[in-house]
């Protein structure tokens, strides 16, 4: 391991343990030169889990984007990052329990519009709107159209019955 402070080739382990992820393992080192530490860590090369976008395009899987687009869906929402995080890794766990290691992208917006949906409408909307690509605001009406009435559904109550 190159020392990133000397740049020599050799050095010593001084301490290595599980690291808190439990993915990979954290070496302290001591270079055997300058005698500085420095911190080291070590993980499985596995093979990348894929998404399909919707030109045919594959590319691997990033949960920062994932995230990024949550973020400006949820921007200004009562909506707090435990919250987003648990949608990401939702998200995460989805493409790695694909039997073939690739999810298409429709899937993976599918699943990230239902969370929204039960957390937030409007953030819902700004995601859907990207999402859908929405050609013009009369798409955009109809999507919040079904909302509403989706909304009309669930808040109607049954009349209370008297009590004689």
């Amino acid at each position: 391991m190159k020392c990133p402070f000397c740049g020599f080739l050799e050095d010593k382990v001084v301490d290595s343990r599980e690291a808190k992820d439990g993915d990979s393992i954290r070496r302290r080192r001591e270079c055997l030169e300058c005698s500085r530490r420095f911190t080291s860590y070590e993980r499985i090369d596995e093979i990348p889990y894929m998404v399909i976008k919707k030109d045919g395009k594959r590319e691997g899987f990033d949960r920062n984007k994932i995230m990024a687009g949550l973020l400006r869906a949820c921007e200004k929402r009562p909506i707090s990052s435990s919250q987003l995080e648990s949608i990401v890794d939702l998200v995460e766990k989805s493409v790695q329990e694909s039997p073939d290691r690739e999810r298409p992208t429709s899937d993976i917006g599918k699943i990230i519009m239902r969370r929204l949906k039960e957390l937030d409408k409007v953030a819902y909307v700004r995601f859907a709107s990207v999402y859908l690509e929405f050609e013009d605001v009369s798409e955009f009406m109809t999507e919040l159209k079904y909302l509403v009435r989706a909304r009309e559904k669930s808040t109607k109550r049954k009349p209370k019955r008297s009590k004689k």
